[in-house]
C-alpha cells in the first residue's frame, strides 16, 4: 500500500517544480544552509570522508559541491586487465543481460525499448540490437560521478527531455519504460569493440547532468537536442576516466552491441559495486576507434 501511493504521488507531483527548487537550495551558497545539508546528510548516509580529496565538510561551497566530490586518486583502483569493463560508477546493478532485439529488461515484467531510451533513434538503437546492457542504480548515498567503461571517441552526445520520477526500486518496479520516459543524456562512443552507449538518467530532485566536456546539459528545453562530434574536434577519454556528473542521485545505462562483452558471473542484479571495478570482459575486437 505505500508503495501505490509514494508512485501514485510521483504521477500527481510537478516534478520538475521540484527537481529546479530543491537544485537552487542545493546550489545555494549561503554558509548556513548549505553546512545544515551538508552536514546533516553526512551523518544520515554516514559518508566516508577519508576517502574524498578534500575531507573537511565546511570547505565546500555548496550542498552541489560536496555531493559530486571528487575522490583520492587511490580511492577507486581500476581494474587492472586489458580486457576489462569498467563498472562507470558506485551504486548498485539494477539489471544487466542481453538486449533482446529491441527491448531491455527493466524489472519484473517490465521492459523499454532500446529505441526510445536513445531519444527515438531506430538507427542508432540497431546498432545495439540483441547486444548487452548494464543498469547501475545510483543511490543518494554513493559516489555520484560517472566513469568510462571502457575507452572511446565521442561520436554524439543527445538531451531527452522527459518526466522526472524516483528511479529507486520501488519505482523501476512499478513505472513502466521508466528509463525511457524520464528526462537523460545519451552519450555515444566508439571504441575498440564497436559502440558503446552511456545513458544518464535524470530523476525526482536531481538538479543536473553534466558531461565533462560540455558542462551542465540538463536541465535544458522541451525538445530533443543532439550534439555531433566530428574528427577535427576529437573527444576522446580512456578506460576509467570521469564522464560525467549527477547533481543528487539517478542512474546509469551502458549498451554495448552483440557479441562483444561478456558480463562476470559474480555482477549480477543487486549487486553492490564501486567505479572501478570489472563488470566483465570483453570478447573480441569488433571495430576500431
Amino acid at each position: 500500500m505505500k508503495s501505490y501511493f509514494f508512485i501514485a504521488l510521483q504521477y500527481l507531483a510537478p516534478q520538475h517544480l521540484i527537481s529546479r527548487l530543491i537544485g537552487r537550495l542545493a546550489a545555494s551558497r549561503n554558509n548556513w544552509l548549505k553546512s545544515y545539508f551538508i552536514q546533516t546528510f553526512a551523518d544520515h548516509y554516514q559518508v566516508n570522508m577519508a576517502e574524498a580529496e578534500e575531507e573537511n565538510l565546511n570547505a565546500y561551497a555548496s550542498f552541489n559541491a560536496f555531493f559530486v566530490r571528487a575522490l583520492k586518486s587511490d580511492a577507486r583502483p581500476l581494474a587492472n586487465t586489458a580486457e576489462n569493463v569498467i563498472c562507470p560508477a558506485d551504486g548498485a546493478v539494477s539489471q544487466r543481460g542481453k538486449i533482446d532485439r529491441d527491448a531491455i529488461f527493466q524489472a519484473k515484467r517490465k521492459s523499454f525499448s532500446c529505441t526510445a531510451l536513445l531519444g527515438g533513434d531506430s538507427a542508432l538503437a540497431a546498432e545495439f540490437e540483441d547486444g548487452e546492457f548494464c543498469t547501475i542504480y545510483l543511490s543518494p548515498k554513493d559516489y555520484h560521478r560517472v566513469h568510462m567503461p571502457l575507452g572511446g571517441k565521442l561520436r554524439e552526445m543527445t538531451h531527452v527531455p522527459g518526466a522526472l520520477f524516483s528511479v529507486n526500486p520501488t519505482t523501476t518496479d512499478n513505472v513502466d519504460a521508466l528509463f525511457a520516459r524520464n528526462e537523460r543524456v545519451v552519450t555515444i562512443f566508439d571504441t575498440a569493440i564497436g559502440p558503446m552507449a552511456v545513458v544518464l538518467v535524470g530523476a525526482m530532485i536531481v538538479a543536473s547532468i553534466e558531461t565533462v566536456w560540455a558542462g551542465e546539459i540538463a536541465p535544458r528545453g522541451n525538445k530533443t537536442t543532439k550534439f555531433s562530434y566530428t574528427a577535427s574536434e576529437p573527444i576522446e577519454l580512456p578506460s576509467g576516466a570521469e564522464m560525467g556528473r549527477f547533481k543528487l542521485g539517478s542512474t546509469a545505462v551502458v549498451l554495448f552491441p552483440k557479441g562483444a562483452v561478456d558480463w562476470g558471473s559474480d555482477v549480477v542484479a543487486g549487486s553492490a559495486v564501486k567505479m572501478g571495478q570489472s563488470l566483465g570482459v570483453y570478447s573480441k575486437p569488433i571495430s576500431a576507434t
